[in-house]
């Protein structure tokens, strides 16, 4: 058979473990560890249950991830768990095949090209802003620092916000994504229960942003420089669908909550995942600050890949059988059922990285990762449309701070990964010591280090 064909052949599944808790449970906590005990028993395809998807065929192995990316999307749909419950039935998130090719035209353009770099001078000055305040001297964890960072500049490039509207977003933002978080795993609590269920208090937050977004779209329709506005929300209101109607307010609401919600908490953890790295691989970071005062970028872009292939923010990408049964290699899956990719499996697999254990950005100095064996943005038609702008904003964020400050080396253990409802993250948040650098105008009193002429401006390898 052939993967991807329909057939009509009996159900064949893969073989697996029977449900357990015990498994449930291992799947969220020690994930990686445990799928490589599964592939090495079952084989690199096997089946079993776990939370958010139920029965699931997870794979292994690059050669599956490329099939599973080519299968047409009428046939192997995107699947993101309950992830409309907060964002809408408007989201991308919640689309399939046309219309999700239709929605994906829409938002893509601004995370490419001249649209991205415009959003470097935000990214350097909302990270100025949070470091000055770093304590000298003395362990942090750096996570809520780049949480604040992220949040701060994903508010500004999407909705131009200040002022008040700026101020409301950022209390209710972080709230209502570790809210929907919980809402995303427990099909119960996404019902209304009652005055004071869970889905109650989702839908009084998801009014209170409708809210802001209806304040923020009037102020933006009524600028008298309305067209030359570059925040993603304007470019929303100007853009239209393929038979020339403009986006609904509902429609741009749920594909700004969705950028504000996906496009922030994951590159935060990327980048305290990067100063837990760095501080453990002093060789790498003093090469990683002399090209920076250098001016290069291409050992910049090598750290960022193997930050992300050591300690994937995501650990898979989903796809579900829309047909009623479809082929894939030897086995026959039924309509509803997904498929898995084991990202964390393949990034730390000798067979495609050697020495994976090992932190060594080197792997991808010139030359860029495979597609299908470093997947931490997904892959195929429905790979992360922020994936540009998350790889831009952790090089000028890291740019920034090493510009300012010294990390102190440290010889600790490295710090767990854990999961955090979205992302898996480091266990003591990212810590950290730093001291100031000696030379003073990196501590932005000159101004001269603009992100204009930053080696990141030149180019981005995933703008294509």
């Amino acid at each position: 058979m052939t993967t991807g064909e329909l057939t009509t052949e009996a159900v064949h599944l893969p073989p697996g473990p029977r449900l357990s808790p015990r498994n449930v449970m291992r799947f969220v906590t020690d994930r990686p560890r445990m799928l490589r005990q599964l592939a090495d028993r079952y084989g690199p395809t096997f089946t079993m249950w776990i939370p958010g998807f139920g029965k699931t065929v997870i794979l292994t192995e690059p050669e599956m991830f490329d099939e599973l990316f080519h299968i047409p999307a009428d046939i192997a749909g995107g699947v993101e768990p309950s992830l409309d419950v907060m964002f809408g039935q408007g989201s991308i998130f919640g689309k399939q095949t046309a219309e999700h090719k239709r929605h994906r035209r829409v938002l893509t353009p601004p995370f490419h090209g001249h649209n991205l770099r415009a959003f470097e001078q935000i990214v350097e000055e909302e990270t100025r802003k949070e470091i000055i305040t770093w304590p000298v001297g003395e362990s942090f964890a750096t996570q809520p620092s780049t949480n604040s960072i992220a949040l701060n500049i994903i508010l500004r490039a999407t909705f131009g916000a200040d002022g008040k509207e700026f101020d409301e977003l950022r209390e209710l933002t972080p709230k209502w994504i570790r809210f929907g978080a919980m809402l995303f795993s427990v099909r119960p609590l996404q019902r209304d229960w009652g005055p004071l269920s869970p889905w109650r208090r989702h839908l009084a937050m998801r009014r209170q942003f409708d809210d802001i977004i209806g304040r923020l779209i009037t102020r933006a329709l009524s600028d008298p420089d309305f067209e030359n506005r570059t925040d993603i929300l304007s470019r929303m209101l100007r853009a239209q669908h393929d038979d020339g109607t403009p986006l609904t307010h509902e429609e741009i609401g749920d594909e700004l909550v969705t950028l504000v919600a996906a496009g922030h908490e994951t590159t935060a953890t990327s980048l305290a995942w990067a100063f837990e790295r760095l501080s453990r691989h002093p060789h790498t970071l003093d090469r990683l600050v002399t090209e920076i005062d250098e001016g290069g970028a291409a050992y910049m872009q090598a750290v960022i890949h193997e930050v992300m292939r050591t300690r994937a923010t995501i650990d898979g990408t989903a796809r579900r059988v829309l047909v009623d049964r479809m082929s894939f290699g030897d086995w026959v899956i039924p309509h509803g059922m997904n498929l898995y990719t084991a990202t964390s499996l393949v990034h730390n697999d000798p067979r495609y990285f050697s020495r994976p254990d090992d932190f060594i950005p080197d792997r991808f100095l010139g030359r860029m990762p495979d597609t299908y064996s470093w997947t931490p943005f997904g892959g195929g038609v429905r790979r992360c449309v922020g994936a540009t702008f998350a790889n831009m904003e952790m090089a000028v964020i890291l740019r920034t701070v090493l510009s300012t400050y010294r990390i102190e080396p440290t010889d600790a253990p490295g710090e767990r990964i854990v999961f955090r409802g979205l992302p898996f993250a480091p266990s003591r948040g990212g810590r950290i010591t730093v001291t100031p650098r000696e030379r003073t105008d990196v501590l932005g009193i000159s101004g001269s280090d603009s992100p204009a002429s930053s080696p990141v401006a030149a180019g981005c390898p995933y703008n294509h």
